[in-house]
């Protein structure tokens, strides 16, 4: 696969990211949990900001950046904190898979930009109550 193909995969999944996102910001509450809120308000931020990047790098490649669903499957159910943190964790774990094939597929400054963001990836799914990897993105080699 070439790396436009692996930065249009890449931007898929961050639309996905931040539609989802978005549904479990709306399942949160300020007032009940506040970390919980300011952590998914955050990760939805650190999305968008990624997906408007690639938009960026794909444009500039002259290509047409893949757009966004009408909408994605949401995980459910989503009734409890617990519930909504797993989602936003299991969400972490699926976006550093799609880094960590988005490392493997670029170079120099491209690749630069994927560890970087792997790493956010990995650190944001310790907030979301996730375990420290060796390998994170890398199912095959996961220390859970």
């Amino acid at each position: 696969m070439s790396e436009t193909d692996a930065l249009q995969t890449t931007l898929a999944a961050e639309h996905a990211a931040v539609f989802v996102y978005g549904v479990l910001g709306g399942r949160t509450s300020r007032a009940a949990t506040p970390e919980l809120f300011d952590s998914v308000t955050a990760a939805y931020a650190a999305h968008r900001a990624r997906r408007d990047h690639l938009v960026r790098e794909l444009t500039g490649l002259g290509e047409d950046p893949v757009a966004g669903e009408a909408a994605y499957d949401v995980p459910q159910p989503l009734d409890t904190p617990a519930q909504v943190e797993r989602a936003a964790l299991d969400l972490e774990r699926s976006c550093a898979a799609t880094y960590a094939y988005l490392v493997a597929t670029t170079v120099e400054d491209r690749r630069r930009w994927a560890i970087d963001a792997l790493r956010e990836t990995a650190v944001r799914e310790l907030v979301f109550r996730g375990t420290p990897e060796t390998f994170p993105g890398g199912d095959e080699y996961a220390d859970r």
